[in-house]
């Protein structure tokens, strides 16, 4: 991983759990959607986010997931709303992980979100959009409430601007004026599926839910070569 040093544009709360970040690092650097970087507390504190942006974006976009204070990711909300403000620098270290897009793959893509596992999914999103392609692509994103849908507008954008992307919003606790589905995530999709066979899936979230998702998708003929997360480097 590259070491680069970034200045802080933006530090924003999308809702009270949940903040916008944009970083403009110092010189251009590669990676590809759907991986992560690392920003650097310490010599030995590095801590992962998804890079929300996609590549060759002039800007890295970040949703960090604080609702509690002092927690690990308000800490490092925290800091970088010192460097804002005082208008110093962060190093972060890039890039990371391996559930990137498959870009070449013309298999029909399932990509599945809860909560800031969005980040990870704009990012492909977006990286589809630049490239121009129109393969078969249903998107699920899973919170608790409506609130909790915190860039709810720009995932029901790409649905009406583009055929070939289907997104399917999925709250626990809906309202009467909700337009989506109310269930559990995972048991949305088994309802929507009959099998997983043929799908490139990639997947983001708490690690307990991107866990349950693999057994139940093994229960519907998912190949786990082509299902993709970096969870599953931490909960083999």
């Amino acid at each position: 991983m590259n070491t680069i040093s970034c200045t802080i544009e933006k530090v924003a709360p999308f809702n009270n759990a949940v903040f916008q970040v944009i970083l403009k690092p110092s010189k251009p650097f590669d990676f590809k959607a759907g991986q992560y970087l690392c920003v650097v507390m310490g010599e030995k504190d590095k801590r992962p986010f998804s890079i929300a942006s996609a590549p060759d974006a002039e800007h890295i976009e970040l949703h960090i997931g604080a609702a509690v204070s002092e927690s690990y990711p308000m800490q490092v909300v925290e800091r970088l709303k010192e460097c804002l403000a005082t208008g110093s620098s962060i190093e972060i270290e890039v890039p990371g992980g391996d559930a990137h897009l498959r870009a070449d793959s013309q298999r029909p893509r399932l990509l599945i979100a809860g909560g800031t596992g969005f980040s990870y999914i704009k990012s492909i999103v977006e990286q589809k959009i630049a490239l121009g392609q129109e393969i078969e692509t249903t998107l699920y994103w899973g919170c608790r409430n409506q609130d909790a849908m915190y860039y709810e507008t720009i995932a029901r954008e790409w649905h009406e601007a583009h055929p070939w992307l289907n997104f399917i919003p999925v709250i626990e606790e809906a309202t009467a004026d909700w337009k989506g589905k109310e269930a559990n995530l995972l048991e949305q999709i088994k309802n929507d599926f009959d099998s997983l066979n043929g799908y490139d899936i990639y997947i983001a979230g708490r690690f307990d839910m991107v866990g349950a998702a693999r057994e139940v998708f093994r229960t519907m003929g998912v190949e786990e070569d082509h299902l993709y997360g970096d969870a599953f480097a931490f909960i083999k």
